[in-house]
């Protein structure tokens, strides 16, 4: 009888291995993430320049949306979001005589994980905004420059060495989140392992793979942010 694969054999590449198909879900992971924060800082900015310069109605709004995305657990807004959401587009639809459609899950996890982000990157931005010193706005409005200009020129490379810190965290966190799309069935690396583990029966190898590389992403990550944020406080004064 022929012995129980070993690690090396079991996490090869080819059609005895099954380091192919958490490769694969590695990568879409990795997508799912990358698009999902891009997402969350395009509603980010948004977010927190109406908080702080929209409307009375604006900010109320706003203010809901990060106090409701921050108080529900991650999975619950998941599953909320992505079955609620698709059951509720596609009853519009249908009521305005379109015909049902079927959400693609990879973008769907986007979209949902996207929403989520938005209102945690909503926050950290406004902060460092706020931590802006006043006199290079009240400088910047003497001139006359415009808000964009003022935007631009001034918020953005003064806003970011406050805001990297948080918005790395951020990263970080939705590199994690992409496991929780598991539950819907869409295939990413927590699926794959999980699908591997249970057609092999050996769950603290994949598993540990899996961490592994988790782990490796968080280094890179953590380096990459590292490198990001020493280049945004060139000419800046060290604290000791």
């Amino acid at each position: 009888m022929a012995g129980q694969p070993g690690f090396p054999e079991i996490l090869s590449f080819g059609p005895t291995g099954y380091g192919d198909e958490l490769l694969f879900g590695a990568s879409v992971s990795v997508a799912i993430a990358l698009l999902a924060y891009a997402l969350g800082l395009i509603i980010g900015v948004i977010g927190a320049m109406s908080k702080l310069y929209g409307s009375t109605l604006t900010r109320t709004i706003m203010q809901g949306y990060t106090t409701l995305v921050r108080a529900v657990p991650e999975l619950i807004l998941i599953l909320i979001l992505y079955y609620a959401g698709t059951a509720t587009l596609n009853q519009l639809l249908e009521s305005s005589g379109f015909s049902a459609i079927a959400i693609n899950g990879f973008a769907a996890a986007v979209l949902v994980l996207g929403f989520v982000q938005g209102a945690y990157s909503t926050e950290v931005l406004r902060a460092a905004i706020q931590a802006i010193p006043v006199g290079q706005m009240e400088a910047a409005r003497a001139y006359g420059m415009s808000p964009w200009l003022i935007f631009r020129r001034i918020t953005l490379p003064s806003m970011l060495p406050y805001a990297i810190p948080g918005l790395a965290n951020l990263w970080l966190i939705v590199t994690k989140d992409t496991a929780l799309i598991a539950v819907v069935g869409y295939t990413e690396l927590a699926l794959a392992t999980r699908q591997a583990a249970g057609n092999t029966k050996m769950y603290f190898t994949f598993f540990m793979a899996a961490g592994l590389v988790y782990l490796i992403i968080t280094l890179v990550s953590q380096r990459g942010f590292a490198m990001l944020e020493k280049r945004v406080r060139r000419g800046q004064r060290k604290l000791t």
